[in-house]
């Protein structure tokens, strides 16, 4: 049975946890440690952060006092970072990089993501701005300060600009959740052997009151959240929730002792547009 220390395989032979724990919003400094030590203990091995979310500092804090209490080495935990949309262009990243390894003060990262594309909507020029980036990416990636190199909110337009180049990406972070399960960009993925990883998984919290996700919970003797994320589990996406309640932390770790039907697992994908954030990579 998988449990928050299984690990799956990314393209490039990489290994990953199954389930994240998400930093976003988390700016304060003391929440931010205090959090992610608590999702630490609890078992958690896979965390995410980015530039945008102003923490990689004090995740990396949290990261490394766990490490020096001897109660993991840094091999145990992965660590994702991200380079923000106003950083894209080749030496920009680079600079990027650069700037978030002076923060987080680790020997590497697991994983390093383009935050969001450029778009038509912004850059005329945005099929070469992708491109001009991945080489920055891949730079770093050959330079052996990440383990493995992807992509945040790519749709198949998107990835089709970098997908020729040397190195594919590993992963493809996106928005999923109930109602918003993006098929078009998870198949593409899935064909191309991408990840892909869900932000926003419980729909920013509005997908708990959803009623057909209520009475599954009901059925199951789980939470809205478990049934919501254990739904992405099975879809083969990872998903990564935050929370600063531990309580909830917890809760949302438990999702492997149970598994959803074909058939709820049908209802739930044809749930219509709910809890979504309608941030697109295409709407400036």
């Amino acid at each position: 049975m998988d449990t928050l220390a299984t690990r799956i395989k990314l393209n490039n032979g990489t290994s990953i946890p199954i389930l994240g724990y998400g930093t976003y919003k988390i700016k304060d400094a003391a929440d931010a440690y205090s959090s992610v030590k608590k999702a630490l203990d609890l078992g958690y091995r896979h965390i995410d952060t980015a530039a945008f979310y102003e923490n990689e500092k004090y995740v990396s804090n949290a990261i490394k006092d766990f490490i020096a209490e001897g109660k993991a080495t840094r091999e145990d935990i992965f660590v994702t970072s991200k380079v923000w949309k106003t950083e894209l262009g080749y030496d920009k990243t680079l600079a990027a990089f650069e700037k978030t390894m002076d923060e987080m003060q680790l020997d590497y990262l697991d994983l390093y993501l383009v935050h969001w594309p450029s778009s038509y909507a912004f850059d005329d020029d945005w099929k070469n701005t992708n491109r001009n980036t991945w080489k920055a990416m891949m730079e770093i990636y050959k330079s052996g300060q990440v383990k493995a190199i992807g992509v945040s909110n790519f749709l198949p337009h998107h990835l089709e600009t970098i997908i020729d180049m040397d190195v594919i990406p590993a992963v493809d972070q996106i928005e999923v959740n109930p109602g918003f399960l993006q098929k078009e960009t998870v198949d593409y993925c899935h064909e191309k052997g991408i990840l892909v990883e869900a932000w926003s998984p419980l729909g920013r919290g509005k997908s708990l009151e959803h009623p057909l996700l209520q009475e599954l919970a009901s059925k199951y003797g789980k939470s809205v959240a478990q049934i919501i994320l254990r739904w992405e589990i099975q879809h083969d996406i990872l998903p990564l929730p935050k929370s600063v309640t531990p309580s909830r932390i917890v809760e949302n770790s438990e999702v492997f002792d149970f598994e959803l039907s074909s058939d709820d697992m049908t209802a739930i994908d044809e749930i219509p547009p709910y809890g979504n954030s309608g941030h697109g990579p295409d709407e400036a």
